[in-house]
């Protein structure tokens, strides 16, 4: 929703339409879409009166739609108002990409070389880092974090060794900064196992192919010492096993069998 515009305005006054000594109504207007071209862009524009929406715009309709008795008939004439309609029509180009060519002039940009369907897209800094250790007992959670994209839409996919990972994985909805950008953090729990590489794919519109992030360390220090203390404990093992193997077995083959006979009295 990149496009948002709340207005309230409280009068007190005698308002002889709806019979109220005093009230509250404001206009909420906004702008959605899903793909960068604007091609699916649409906009809404309500009007509440004490909280209750009474009348609705919405361009995919093409005209007003009254919910409350003063809302029909506001609907009724505006909806045929050979004026007022055309202008809510142009709502689209006027509201909505005028707000987009507004949010690229802030970020910088140079819209007269940008065509008029083109959308601002800002590519996501994307910070993987470990959110909780690994421990004996519990599994680590390792965090990738999108921030500052635009537009809304991104996905985040976790792999081990290649292959996705579809369980143990949660994430954030795509949260609004209040600057026309957006962040979300996405989170893997693991137990990490020796050289496994952990990645975590980035998609978003102003990539021109997915991104890889690749967790460098896929096990903390303090494991990894225990692993390999571990390891040579065991190769010391087998080395002694096998030394005092071959002495048995040498010792062994030194050994005369000597009969042994009954002596009689």
């Amino acid at each position: 929703m990149p496009c948002s515009e709340l207005t309230c305005t409280c009068l007190l006054l005698v308002n002889l339409l709806l019979g109220a000594d005093g009230y509250c109504q404001y206009k909420w207007r906004r702008c959605y879409f899903n793909s960068i071209d604007l091609t699916d862009m649409v906009y809404v524009e309500s009007l509440f009166y004490n909280k209750m929406e009474f009348l609705v715009f919405n361009s995919t309709v093409g005209w007003f739609v009254g919910y409350s008795a003063l809302g029909m008939r506001l609907a009724k004439a505006w909806n045929h108002d050979k004026f007022f309609l055309p202008f809510a029509r142009n709502s689209v180009d006027r509201v909505c990409k005028q707000a987009n060519e507004e949010a690229l002039k802030s970020y910088g940009g140079d819209i007269t070389d940008t065509p008029k369907h083109t959308a601002f897209a800002a590519e996501p800094r994307v910070e993987l880092s470990l959110g909780k250790p690994f421990t004996d007992n519990h599994p680590g959670m390792l965090v990738c974090s999108a921030y500052d994209f635009f537009p809304k839409m991104i996905r985040v996919t976790w792999y081990r060794d290649g292959r996705k990972v579809t369980s143990d994985v949660s994430a954030t909805e795509e949260l609004a900064d209040g600057d026309w950008f957006y962040q979300i953090h996405s989170y893997l729990e693991f137990t990490p196992k020796p050289g496994e590489k952990i990645t975590c794919v980035v998609e978003h519109a102003s990539f021109k192919e997915p991104r890889e992030f690749v967790w460098e360390s896929t096990m903390p220090e303090g494991e990894r010492n225990k692993m390999a203390i571990g390891a040579a404990g065991m190769v010391l093992g087998l080395v002694v096993c096998a030394a005092g193997l071959l002495y048995y077995r040498k010792s062994s083959q030194g050994w005369t069998m000597v009969p042994v006979t009954a002596s009689t009295s």
